[in-house]
């Protein structure tokens, strides 16, 4: 014999508390919800008919309960037994014929979320030619629907909560009137709360009122988000019934963090902090909406994740970038100072937008060894694009490439490189080419035969001295003359190095396996480059003193990593240390 589930009324409530809902508090969007529906049923039949809500803390109703009445459709017996009695089922909109995209509830489960404050909910509603109805129901899931001996008089609905022991803070006035405005303070009808009323004055946002409609949405989003914006854009989705505004932040932000926007489905307010309305690049907008058509999870604070919420989520992207091309067309000195504060939600929306791609390569100056420019115009003076990939070695080799002739762009701050190796993409005459500090020692000069043959003896102690660090030792003459030496590697030669470091560490088994990795990598070895063109160089080749040699050796090596920014490894520091001692030592001289 079939049988029906038995539900625990106080089982469904806990589970709603901290599962579903993030807070009591929505217990008062949820009764402001249902007023609004009721209302919007009434008026799709009588367009004339009254528009109200009332709210009424234990202060006014003095018996310590909370009533919110309406001036909406009302419920007959049949359908207050049919839909305040039965838990999971649709919501009541459909049944009494009306589409859903009218309504804000969704999910059936109404007054239930009032049991999260009340112990006793009464509902007290008159339909159009029908008697009043009083149903009460309790937390422990016992109910009652009576019809003799109460009296309403107008048709809708009176709500009476009658608060749990541990809940009354939750409907005291000041409480109370807090929510009703942060929910429904852009309900289209009146809302009331003790006489005070909190909505009706529209959106925000409308249309209309030139400069004076400027100062007044910074002023909003002043008290909304904590700041003055940049500039404000309008924003419009007619597929999702989309309105509202972007206000664009003044000061960096972090594209790390998931931004919040204020979101209203159908004037109620849904999240203060909604996140994925915006696409992840445009991190530098904070947007308030209002939608009639996006549709919210269960609990009615998120957008539901779904094929129009992306689509609206790309319109609004490609609305965002409307205004970043507008800009650049009829105010650059703004769009310069817009990539000052968000140059990387510029640069991050490039990576796949070809017109955004455009606009980073006419306007963001990057960092090069001949000053700050943009691409296209290093592209006009030098041609091709020579660029490093990480900061650490444009600083290494930028002045040194710069004395040789070789500009040079920074590409090592986020997105750079990428920007760069896409351009050609979009700009098919772009010609790049990455450089490495190992590749600048084919623009040095080499020595002249005689004297290359003569310095010989003195590279091959030079060697000898840094052969246990894996450095090859090359003696060339480069600018700027005051630069004595060069540390110059490539990541296939520090990962030589570190295999080598590493395999000092580790077991026989291990060390062989690293030793045949590190066959394949030997003829990447990092190089100091010394420069014949110094003074000092010149003199330390020239020392007869083998010991010397090595101690002066060791110590333009460790003077080069220092300058390069290198990281100095226990070997390094060792060595540094061990040539300062010794050069100071034979500086002083022997005690007898």
């Amino acid at each position: 014999m079939d049988r029906t589930f038995q539900v625990d009324l106080r089982g469904i409530v806990d589970l709603l508390s901290h599962h579903l809902y993030a807070s009591p508090r929505v217990y008062v969007r949820e009764l402001l919800q249902n007023a609004v529906d009721a209302i919007t049923a009434r008026r799709a039949v009588d367009p004339t008919a009254p528009a109200a809500i009332s709210v009424e803390p234990p202060d006014v109703t003095g018996d310590g309960t909370l009533r919110v009445t309406d001036t909406g459709i009302g419920l007959t017996e049949d359908q207050v037994h049919q839909f305040l009695a039965t838990i999971g089922r649709s919501s009541k909109r459909d049944d009494l014929g009306f589409a859903r995209h009218d309504f804000l509830g969704q999910f059936g489960i109404g007054l239930l979320s009032c049991f999260l404050v009340a112990d006793e909910i009464r509902v007290l509603t008159r339909a159009a030619d029908g008697p009043a109805v009083l149903w009460r129901g309790y937390a422990d899931g016992r109910y009652s629907v009576e019809t003799n001996g109460h009296h309403r008089a107008q048709v809708g609905t009176t709500v009476t909560l009658v608060p749990r022991r541990d809940a009354e803070d939750w409907l005291q006035r000041r409480t109370v009137a807090g929510l009703a405005s942060l929910y429904g303070s852009l309900l289209p009808f009146r809302v009331e709360v003790a006489g005070v009323p909190i909505s009706g004055e529209g959106l925000p946002w409308a249309p209309g009122g030139g400069a004076a409609r400027r100062e007044r949405l910074s002023e909003y989003c002043r008290e909304l988000f904590g700041f003055v914006p940049f500039d404000v854009i309008d924003l419009t989705v007619p597929e999702s019934g989309l309105t509202g505004v972007a206000f664009v932040l003044p000061t960096p932000a972090n594209p790390a963090a998931r931004a919040g926007h204020r979101v209203y489905l159908k004037r109620m307010l849904l999240a203060e902090g909604a996140e994925g309305v915006l696409p992840p690049w445009a991190f530098f907008a904070r947007c308030v909406i209002d939608a009639g058509e996006l549709r919210p999870t269960a609990s009615r604070e998120a957008l539901y994740e779904d094929s129009l919420l992306e689509a609206t989520r790309e319109a609004l992207g490609d609305q965002l970038r409307g205004w970043l091309m507008q800009l650049a067309g009829r105010n650059p000195r703004r769009l310069g100072e817009f990539l000052d504060v968000h140059h990387l939600g510029v640069k991050a929306l490039a990576l796949h937008d070809d017109e955004m791609l455009r606009l980073v390569d006419r306007w963001w100056p990057m960092e090069t060894n001949t000053g700050r420019m943009t691409l296209a115009d290093f592209r006009a003076q030098h041609g091709l694009i020579r660029y490093s990939s990480q900061l650490d070695e444009f600083r290494q080799i930028g002045a040194v490439a710069a004395a040789q002739g070789l500009p040079l762009v920074n590409a090592g701050y986020i997105y750079d490189t990428e920007i760069i190796e896409r351009l050609p993409q979009v700009e098919p005459g772009a010609l790049i080419e990455k450089v490495e500090p190992g590749d600048l020692t084919t623009a040095f000069d080499a020595l002249e035969p005689e004297v290359e043959l003569a310095k010989r003896p003195f590279l091959q102690l030079a060697q000898r001295a840094l052969d246990r660090l894996g450095c090859e030792v090359v003696l060339r003459a480069y600018d700027p003359a005051g630069v004595p030496a060069m540390y110059l590697t490539s990541r296939s030669a520090a990962f030589a190095a570190e295999l080598r470091a590493t395999r000092e560490r580790v077991d026989d088994v291990w060390a062989d396996v690293l030793d045949a990795l590190a066959r394949t990598d030997e003829q990447d070895r990092s190089q100091l480059v010394l420069n014949y063109r110094n003074p000092l160089v010149r003199r330390v080749t020239e020392i007869p003193d083998a010991d010397l040699v090595r101690l002066a050796v060791e110590g333009l090596y460790g003077q080069a990593l220092l300058l390069g920014h290198h990281p100095l490894r226990p070997a390094d520091a060792a060595l540094l240390n061990g040539s300062f001692l010794g050069l100071l030592n034979k500086a002083v001289g022997h005690e007898e």
